[in-house]
């Protein structure tokens, strides 16, 4: 089946009323796309975070009336004019098919390894890997706050430890630090579905026994473990600060990401006082704080 696709630039101020016609209309999807590359960094709680201008793609089916369509868009949203509206054919196809056969395996460290679903990793007792796929809300390994995370844990001895993966969000970093030796790691994530997530990857690399998943308000207040990531953002690191310390045992390793190079200080000053050793690395924009439990 081929399919008609709008491409119409909007205010933010606009969207709503557009998207609105547009799903009226019966489109079959509605993508919005940052017009004018204006990344979404940190959003405040409760914020729906969108850009100042937004491009909005809508499909319809093939054979729907151009004409009509065009017309039913102008009496619904009447500045919405045909020169505002770029049309094109799309082809059907199996989008995420398409994706994962061109994804390739990823290798972070000395040993660790993110292998698609569609890849069959080589005989190797020593790698540690993480079958990932992507159409995740959530980390696959390919961001750099991931990736820093993922060569952190890998260059540490994790045998007979507990790993607490705070933000868990797929949990490939959890699930990882499991394939390289913890005996048991613990995930903590603030949204349902990021536990759904963890949980089904868990499954699908048969560690779902030794990971244990929790909302903020289920964690048990004496939770602690031996190495402590925690990849989300600066504002939420700082303001955690006390949280994320409390789940540290003297001595453990912990390694804060999420965070760009210019908020490094702040967020390793919020820590400071309780850690020692700290350091930084960087990875393109985006760091990884590193430090030890006092």
């Amino acid at each position: 089946m081929a399919w008609l696709e709008l491409s119409i630039e909007v205010e933010q101020r606009s969207l709503s009323r557009v998207e609105a016609a547009l799903e009226d209309l019966e489109a079959a999807s509605i993508t919005l796309l940052d017009a004018e590359d204006h990344p979404i960094l940190e959003p405040g709680p409760g914020e729906t975070p969108l850009w100042p201008q937004v491009t909005i793609r809508a499909l319809f089916p093939d054979h729907v009336d151009r004409i009509g369509l065009f017309d039913a868009l102008q009496i619904m949203v009447p500045w919405l004019t045909p020169e505002k509206i770029t049309a094109r054919g799309v082809a059907d196809e199996d989008w995420t098919r398409v994706w994962m056969d061109t994804l390739q395996p990823m290798q972070f460290g000395r040993r660790t390894w993110i292998y698609p679903s569609t890849s069959e990793p080589p005989a190797d007792a020593e790698a540690a890997i993480v079958r990932l796929d992507p159409g995740l809300a959530f980390g696959t390994g390919t961001h750099p706050t991931t990736a820093l995370c993922l060569s952190w844990l890998d260059g540490l001895d994790l045998r007979g430890k507990t790993v607490l993966d705070f933000g868990c969000g797929s949990g490939i970093l959890a699930i990882a630090a499991l394939k390289l030796g913890a005996t048991r790691a613990i995930g903590i994530d603030n949204d349902p579905q990021a536990i759904i997530a963890s949980r089904d990857n868990a499954e699908r690399n048969g560690v779902v026994g030794q990971l244990d998943l929790y909302l903020p308000e289920d964690v048990p207040s004496d939770l602690t473990a031996d190495v402590v990531v925690a990849n989300i953002l600066a504002g939420a690191l700082i303001a955690l600060q006390p949280v994320i310390t409390a789940h540290c045992r003297a001595g453990s390793p912990l390694a804060l990401s999420g965070v760009l190079g210019d908020q490094a200080e702040e967020v390793a000053a919020a820590y400071r006082g309780d850690f020692d050793d700290l350091c930084v690395t960087a990875q393109e924009d985006w760091v990884r704080i590193g430090g030890v439990r006092r």
